[in-house]
């Protein structure tokens, strides 16, 4: 009976002890990422850029990924209402952020009192870039910068402008005045919250000049003259001088400021805590900018397409920050 005992007692060791190596032995399963659908939170209304862009990837992403990949508008406070959102949101790449983040972003940590600062993001691509123009009503009189800045400072109160609150336009507005030694008194400057009205405000003569973003600015050509493109170069799309060509004849210069950079990030968390899923998103995102036909849509809907990817991304976003940062203070 002992002996009988012993022998199964041994027969369970073994087969235990089988078990257990042939569990080790397996692979183990990898982590399925994502498993469910994806919430894209947009910084701003529908209808604008940021909207359009997201709107287009989200359906090529969902593709890409595998699982819907929804869109929540999320507009306020110059972004920071988005920011905060996915902030608050669990770290676990479920949640990614689609925005203008290069002005709006930067201007929230420098002179909206946000709680966060850039590097709370990691910005996993910039694909849709944009320059500001700056053009004047085809009846204001104004046909070159030069001749609008010397009017603003020989004539103060004689000329209104527009510009999108905290855009990169209202920034080459300030520095403008400030290298050329415009008083802030001198000029009626409006600011809007949207393109769209300020494009309005041009085009119907309730302004003389407007800085905003040259894609889009198309619809009004026939009510505009370009006077300059904040670029380093001449581009064959507009009839208009890089800025400081258009500034030889005041013998001044100022900074090139990118305009709109607008893409895709997560919370910093997120990289650190998931690597994989991150590597998972940029991957997702790269495919789907490679492919012809997403290049063929978003060109016909003037959408952006570049691929620059999460190193370069998050260093054009420093490099604004830091230009920003050197003059945010004209902006208060």
């Amino acid at each position: 009976m002992l002996n009988t005992l012993n022998l199964v007692k041994g027969k369970a060791l073994l087969i235990g002890a089988a078990a257990m190596l042939t569990s080790m032995a397996m692979p183990v399963a990898a982590e399925e990422f994502p498993d469910r659908p994806i919430n894209m939170v947009v910084g701003f209304g529908t209808g604008g850029g940021a909207d359009r862009t997201a709107r287009a990837m989200s359906n090529f992403l969902s593709e890409e990924i595998g699982v819907p990949v929804q869109v929540t508008n999320r507009p306020g406070a110059g972004t920071q209402v988005s920011a905060n959102y996915v902030l608050n949101a669990p770290d676990d790449g479920y949640t990614i952020y689609a925005s203008t983040f290069a002005p709006y972003l930067t201007n929230t940590v420098l002179v909206g009192g946000a709680s966060y600062n850039v590097e709370d993001f990691s910005y996993i691509n910039l694909q849709n870039f944009d320059k500001d123009l700056i053009v004047a009503n085809s009846d204001s009189g104004y046909s070159d910068l030069a001749s609008l800045l010397s009017e603003m400072k020989d004539n103060p109160g004689s000329v209104r402008g527009a510009v999108v609150q905290g855009s990169a336009g209202h920034l080459v507005t300030k520095v403008l005045m400030d290298e050329y030694e415009i008083p802030e008194d001198a000029i009626n400057l409006v600011t809007y919250s949207s393109g769209g009205e300020a494009r309005t405000a041009v085009a119907g003569g309730q302004v003389d000049f407007l800085v905003i973003a040259a894609r889009g600015t198309e619809s009004i050509a026939e009510f505009i003259t370009p006077l300059a493109l904040v670029s380093d170069e001449r581009e064959p799309e507009w009839d208009a001088p890089a800025i400081n060509e258009a500034l030889e004849p005041l013998g001044i210069s100022v900074p090139v400021i990118q305009g709109a950079m607008r893409g895709i990030a997560v919370t910093a968390e997120v990289e650190r805590q998931h690597p994989e899923r991150f590597d998972a998103l940029a991957t997702a995102i790269k495919n789907v900018l490679a492919r012809k036909d997403v290049q063929e849509y978003l060109d016909s809907n003037e959408i952006g397409g570049v691929w620059v990817g999460p190193e370069r991304a998050n260093e054009l976003m420093r490099e604004n920050y830091e230009i920003f940062d050197k003059y945010a203070h004209l902006l208060n």
